[in-house]
């Protein structure tokens, strides 16, 4: 056990994240999300609900502000309107990171980026679209960081 760590982060998925290097993508999936026939690594948090994945791994890695899309989403093709979780990831993210931009990708667009993804973290997530792939940026050492 940790102090000050959500339960939601996990031996396994604290130690994906420290793996992961500027530029790697992670997939936070929701329950209907082809995870185990696309990830690289495969990470089950089946009890866990992609909003509160986010914000738990937001608290841990910052986003990549360099690159052009390092938040994504699976877009909805036959609906009209946004699912409402979008506004709930919009909020989290913001809540962390500031106000970025999310991409929005039609379904198999998001799969073949996922393939690629370092690795996929599958949830029992059931909101539609609740699908979101984060980019993971620079952790810079800040000097009030570095204490003796």
């Amino acid at each position: 056990m940790l102090k000050n760590v959500t339960p939601l982060l996990s031996p396994e998925l604290l130690k994906v994240l420290s793996e992961m290097g500027c530029g790697d993508e992670i997939v936070l999936a929701d329950g209907n999300f082809p995870s185990a026939a696309v990830a690289r690594r495969l990470i089950r948090a089946d009890s866990a609900n992609v909003n509160a994945l986010l914000d738990a791994v937001l608290s841990v890695i910052p986003l990549d502000t360099n690159a052009e899309g390092p938040l994504a989403l699976m877009g909805n093709a036959p609906a009209q309107s946004e699912p409402p979780i979008w506004n709930r990831l919009r909020y989290l993210v913001e809540r962390h990171e500031g106000e970025r931009k999310f991409q929005v990708l039609e379904r198999d667009a998001f799969v073949e980026r996922a393939k690629r993804a370092y690795a996929i973290i599958a949830t029992g997530d059931r909101e539609l679209c609740a699908s979101i792939i984060l980019r993971k940026g620079l952790v810079v050492l800040d000097s009030k960081d570095f204490r003796l």
